[in-house]
């Protein structure tokens, strides 16, 4: 069954969807999946055009990929909360603040192990994996550019199965890199419940088949001048974890 996102607010600048976990936003120059920005051209064509499009070079070619409405995204095995604009001046508008780190975002994310600590902060930069292509890592052993993130973190719950402990965590990352709360995660050795990347070869666990990982919340400056604050609810599989 194709997947296709939950409309959570909408007026004439934005639209806030709730993505389904499995949907990417938009395409990656290699698959021809429907993705988040094929649902929106067929809802909203209007919406063509608005933003920047993706350029991704190699030794070979170059690919241009249109990403309709973007200003941010969220990994394809992530939930939640993401913000489309619909016009150009809304895209810029809302870009900037992103950039300037004026947004807030808070996640969901179910972790392996149990933290010693109840809160604490994350300050480590992150850059490319010296051992996966595909990987992001974070610290001095990474390779090439490192870029400052920083990641906060509250356990909500610890929860014990099967011998095994977990925490359900409220995660907030101030910066905005690529697979940040991962990473940082792996970083202190409590990698994510279901991350197929950095939990290699451990097992689905607590009624998750996928990625535990939820954008929650999403606090943001519109172009109407309103500060707003959208929330999606969560799948059963982090409600039944939390207390």
């Amino acid at each position: 069954m194709q997947k296709i996102p939950t409309i959570i607010y909408e007026d004439q600048d934005v639209l806030v969807l709730d993505k389904p976990s499995g949907l990417m936003v938009h395409k990656d120059g290699k698959s021809e999946e429907y993705v988040l920005t094929d649902w929106i051209l067929e809802n909203y064509p209007e919406i063509q055009g608005v933003g920047e499009p993706l350029v991704i070079r190699n030794a070979k070619e170059e690919i241009v990929i249109d990403r309709p409405g973007i200003v941010h995204r969220l990994d394809k095995e992530t939930s939640g909360v993401i913000i489309v604009a619909k016009n150009q001046k809304a895209h810029e508008f809302l870009k900037t603040q992103f950039q300037d780190r004026l947004t807030e975002k808070t996640y969901l994310a179910v972790v392996w192990g149990n933290f010693k600590e109840d809160s604490g902060v994350v300050d480590v930069p992150i850059g490319k994996s010296r051992n996966d292509f595909r990987q992001w890592q974070a610290g001095g052993n990474a390779r090439g550019l490192l870029r400052e993130a920083e990641t906060s973190f509250r356990v909500l719950n610890r929860i014990q199965e099967g011998g095994e402990h977990f925490c359900l965590c409220e995660v907030r990352p101030k910066t905005g890199r690529t697979h940040q709360i991962r990473v940082h995660m792996k970083y202190l050795h409590h990698p994510l419940v279901g991350d197929t990347l950095y939990a290699k070869g451990r097992p689905l666990v607590l009624g998750f088949s996928r990625l535990a990982l939820h954008a929650w919340k999403l606090s943001v400056l519109l172009p109407n001048g309103k500060r707003q604050e959208f929330q999606a609810l969560p799948e059963e599989s982090f409600q039944k974890l939390a207390k």
